[in-house]
């Protein structure tokens, strides 16, 4: 399908430059960007932007989708009795529907809020291949390898997820140090060696987390993971709360990504990740919601927001974090994070991982500063257009690959079996 989208401005490239004119897709690519149309160009659709702005979709670089199991569940918890008393039990008892159900009703979140990918570490992936493949939604797998299971199939499902749908890749990982033996790290170190690829997992999310892993080892997870040769291949960590000059030392050297959750961490109590010197130190970041059973919410204009003013007031300097750099975070960061460079900006040639905003909802005018404005102000209601792959998923407030209303009562019912 071809589509033309005029009267509109652009953020062009990596740079998110504001430029005036039009966008074309044909198919899954962007094919034009320019001032004026080509002459007796065709189109399946012509869409008048009235003024908004198309820009690349936002990529949430950590979450756990199916979680929306727990929204307002588990609240009022620490990290450690989160997991323990609230979680796990009931995650026990999910199965492949359940995960193909609460899936879908993340991505409505996630189309709402202009998210067009997300890094994903669950369990029972085939419940998500099938909701990818009814939705349209782009998933990127992170492996979930704990002591409670997953190494025995983390090759495997590296090889079969990475070629199993265009819509759908796979990176390893594993859930964290306090939940995953050495021995166990070893043999995903190894897996990484074979494929020379890189390496993800929640990392000194809270400070009992770092004193623990000291105390085992006499390293931070940081250092640790290094030691063990799985950043040889690039990779990064979730939350990077707690991170030392050394572990931060180990992320610049390395390339790797250092992925912020503000509003989990600020609901488990669990710190306020050193935002401003990661980006002094020039190293790699992106952003994430979590999942909504910490979150609650799969917004990233609240993870925006909040990245950008708590390293202010942390810092005691309103210039501790500029809102352009995280803005480029949620996009570019998030897509090389994740693998997606195609999907990295907005460029003929370039995946169409398009949204639009309206620039007609009163917190989007005057239209002094578009992109210090979306982080400061935006909110998903100003997401008018969600596009992946080519493909409008989300328009005017509408679904348009499957049933929202559906989602909600099968979940509801869901939820009344797991919980009794």
């Amino acid at each position: 399908m071809k589509i033309r989208f005029y009267n509109g401005k652009i953020l062009k490239g990596t740079s998110l430059e504001m430029v005036k004119g039009e966008l074309h897709t044909d198919g899954s690519k962007i094919t034009y960007i320019g001032e004026v149309p080509k002459a007796g160009e065709s189109f399946d659709r012509e869409i008048d932007l009235e003024g908004d702005v198309i820009m690349p979709g936002f990529k949430n670089a950590h979450t756990h989708t199916a979680m929306t199991f727990a929204r307002s569940l588990a609240d009022n918890y620490a990290l450690d009795d989160w997991l323990h008393k609230a979680i796990f039990p009931i995650e026990g008892k999910l199965t492949e529907d359940n995960i193909f159900w609460f899936t879908k009703l993340g991505y409505l979140e996630y189309l709402r809020s202009g998210i067009t990918a997300c890094f994903d570490m669950y369990f029972k992936p085939e419940g998500v291949v099938r909701a990818v493949k009814e939705t349209g939604f782009r998933h990127v797998f992170c492996g979930s390898v704990n002591d409670f299971g997953g190494i025995d199939v983390l090759e495997e499902e590296y090889e079969k997820y990475n070629d199993v749908d265009p819509l759908i890749s796979y990176r390893l990982g594993f859930h964290a140090e306090y939940t995953t033996s050495q021995d166990i790290m070893r043999r995903i170190s190894d897996i990484a060696h074979k494929y020379e690829a890189p390496v993800f997992a929640h990392i000194s999310e809270t400070k009992a987390e770092n004193e623990g892993c000291r105390q085992r080892y006499n390293m931070t997870p940081a250092k640790l993971f290094d030691s063990l040769g799985l950043y040889d291949f690039g990779g990064g960590g979730f939350h990077c709360v707690w991170f030392s000059d050394e572990d931060r030392k180990i992320y610049k050297e390395k390339g790797l990504y250092a992925v912020f959750n503000a509003c989990s961490n600020l609901k488990l109590a669990s710190g306020i990740a050193p935002v401003p010197a990661f980006i002094k130190d020039g190293i790699n970041i992106a952003i994430g919601t979590d999942g909504a059973g910490s979150n609650n919410s799969l917004n990233m204009f609240r993870e925006m927001y909040l990245d950008t003013v708590l390293s202010n007031v942390v810092n005691e300097d309103p210039l501790a974090v500029k809102p352009e750099t995280i803005l480029s975070a949620a996009v570019t960061g998030g897509a090389r994070c994740m693998g997606l460079d195609e999907c990295d900006c907005l460029e003929v040639g370039k995946t169409a991982d398009i949204i639009r905003i309206d620039m007609k909802d009163p917190n989007m005018q005057p239209d002094n500063n578009f992109r210090r404005n979306l982080v400061y102000s935006g909110d998903p209601g100003n997401v008018k257009m969600t596009m992946i792959n080519g493909n409008i998923l989300y328009e005017d407030g509408k679904y348009l690959t499957y049933d929202a209303q559906e989602v909600y009562r099968v979940t509801n019912e869901m939820m009344g079996e797991l919980i009794g």
